[in-house]
Formats: C-alpha cells, structure tokens, sequence
C-alpha cells in the first residue's frame, strides 16, 4: 500500500481507536473482542510503520494488560525497528502467557525462535 493510499485508512483506524478508548465499559459486558488500538498497530504494520504500531500495541496492552495478540504484535513491530530488548522481552512475555497453549500457532514458533537465536 502506497503512502498516499494508506493515509486514509491509518487516520480512520486511530480515530476508531481514539473512540473506542474514551468509551466507558459496563462492569457487566465484556471488552472488544478485537480492541480498534490493536487493529490499528496491525494496519501499520502492513504500510511499513512498526514504530507506530509498537506504539498502538502498547496503547492496547494499557488497558488490555497480557493480550497475547498485542504482545506478540508489539514484540514483532520492536524487533522491526532494531529494539531488541523489547522484541525479546516482549516474545518472552507472549511464551509465557501462552505456555499451555496449542503449540501448532505459527506466532508460537516465531516467538521460540527469536528468543532461541538471542
């Protein structure tokens, strides 16, 4: 996606988020199941911005702490932009929290091999 074409989408994504997170939740219903902030940290990602979107998923894990989908997006988009030390600290986190999980995930394998090869 070229600059001019993704400036579009990436202004509506954080505008969504920017709504979604002044938006009070009820004690009784449950959070987004796909919270605005972390699609926006995927659509950066895909337009070449992972310091962006290391950004939203960071935004995301504030009020959603331990979400695998957002620590693993926020350990790949560190590692994008050369931070090794949040790539690895975050991969870690994300193996920890999906310790019991079906290990045939390829986000699994992804993050075993870069905590490996460090």
């Amino acid at each position: 996606m070229g600059d001019r074409r993704s400036t579009g989408p990436i202004l509506h994504a954080g505008q969504a988020a920017d709504r979604e997170d002044g938006t009070q939740k009820r004690p009784v219903t449950p959070g987004p199941v796909l919270p605005a902030r972390e699609l926006e940290g995927d659509l950066l990602l895909l337009v070449g911005k992972p310091a962006a979107a290391a950004r939203a998923y960071a935004a995301t894990l504030v009020l959603s702490p331990n979400r695998a989908r957002s620590l693993f997006g926020l350990a790949h988009a560190a590692e994008l932009t050369g931070d090794m030390a949040t790539a690895l600290a975050k991969y870690q986190e994300f193996l920890t929290l999906m310790a019991k999980a079906d290990g045939g995930r390829p986000e699994i394998a992804i993050a075993r091999r870069a905590v490996a090869s460090r």
